[in-house]
């Protein structure tokens, strides 16, 4: 494990500048060409079913793909030059989405480009914690996240924009057709940063362990810490569903403008606070611990599944639903991967970044399904039940998985 270094050392690099410029950069183009996708699909004819089919099978290739990225960036003395071609895949696929002109193509595109999405995950992040000195994962990580978050609130309203601008003189096709190849850039200039920006320490020792042997090598302390994750992630839905909720709960006694006027601007405001929330909890959690800021975050989750059950529906009880979420998601992206890198030794820490990624995008799908399921077949409460159950589950889970963890 890595040796402790006093707090106040000096951790902003041009390495870590570079990895958060990544990370704005990549969201901001793949988050312009995601936001505009249904309405591309629309134009072409796709069925509705089409946007879940593709959602499903580019979300089950991310999440295999972290797992062998992770696994390869032990395995390899140079992780810059294949993080690059993921972050690289990404924006080629966006890009190519304007050549579609039926379904199935998207799909076959966004399948691709999310592949390398997941394979790059792990090395991003194996790489921001060999910059860092370990008294300050916190802040790095919480830069990290923000600088996605940024990126993933610019990008779609850069898209939005653009396709108002060309949409007054040309087709809307041609207007999603442009922004997709715009969209790219971003995409591209991610990946020039990992290679541009990044260094990378050569001396660490690889890892030539098999992909089993490899996760075989994960400690014990890790394992019940994902089981924590795991726990909680079943029942940690995603916030896209507090728009449905807010949408239905709001169209009483107003216009759908109106409503639907509403929804955005709180599900904006949930972002903000999401991306301006993350760095100062990475800084806090390195002053007085990462343990207690994560299980606070996850109480936090079950208070906001209590105020989706119990309280009326209002546009101040609403708010405070949505800026519990944005908070929970600043402290829970940043902190996850700031302990796992602090539990993982260094020869499989690649590994362990791509076992976190996948066990999180497994709850992912499980607890959005079940939530959705429960919502439709009984009542929205019936599926915030669950996830409160789930939830709290998961941070008593925690509490024990952390119980020897002092950082």
């Amino acid at each position: 494990m890595d040796t402790p270094i006093e707090h106040g050392t000096s951790w902003i690099s041009r390495d870590v500048i570079g990895l958060a410029l990544n990370r704005f950069l990549s969201d901001f183009g793949h988050e312009a060409g995601t936001a505009i996708l249904p309405l591309f699909l629309a134009v072409i004819g796709a069925p509705a079913v089409a946007l879940g089919a593709i959602e499903a099978v580019s979300d089950g290739l991310s999440s295999f793909s972290k797992l062998f990225g992770g696994w390869l960036g032990d395995r390899v003395r140079r992780r810059r030059p294949w993080a690059a071609l993921g972050y690289a895949v990404t924006g080629v696929s966006t890009g190519m989405y304007a050549l579609a002109s039926a379904w199935p193509a998207i799909l076959a595109t966004r399948a691709v480009g999310w592949a390398g999405r997941g394979f790059r995950s792990p090395l991003h992040d194996a790489m921001l914690t060999d910059v860092v000195p370990p008294g300050a994962r916190g802040r790095a990580f919480g830069l990290d996240e923000a600088a996605d978050t940024a990126g993933a609130i610019a990008g779609p309203l850069a898209a939005l924009a653009i396709v108002g601008a060309v949409s007054q003189s040309h087709s809307s096709l041609a207007a999603y057709r442009l922004t997709f190849v715009l969209a790219a850039i971003p995409g591209l200039l991610s990946a020039a940063c990992i290679l541009l920006l990044v260094r990378e320490n050569t001396t660490r020792a690889v890892n030539m362990r098999s992909f089993r042997g490899s996760l075989a090598a994960l400690p014990a302390p890790f394992r019940r810490y994902l089981l924590g994750i795991g726990i909680f992630g079943a029942g940690d839905f995603s916030h896209t569903l507090l728009i449905l909720y807010a949408a239905q709960t709001l169209a009483a006694g107003r216009t759908q403008h109106q409503a639907d006027s509403i929804v955005i601007q709180l599900y904006a405001f949930h972002n903000v606070l999401y991306a301006a929330g993350a760095y100062p909890v990475g800084a806090l959690a390195d002053r007085i611990g990462k343990r207690g800021l994560l299980v606070g975050a996850y109480v936090l989750a079950v208070v906001m599944n209590a105020l989706l059950i119990g309280t009326p529906s209002s546009v101040v009880s609403l708010a405070i639903i949505f800026a519990i979420g944005g908070a929970v998601y600043a402290s829970q992206q940043s902190l996850e991967r700031a302990i796992a890198a602090d539990l993982v030794p260094v020869e499989v820490r690649s590994t362990g970044f791509g076992v976190l990624a996948t066990v999180n995008g497994i709850g992912d799908f499980v607890s959005s399904l079940v939530v959705g399921v429960l919502w439709s077949a009984f009542s929205p409460a019936a599926g915030f039940a669950y996830s409160m159950v789930m939830t709290l589950l998961g941070a008593v889970m925690m509490i024990v998985a952390l119980s020897s963890y002092r950082n």
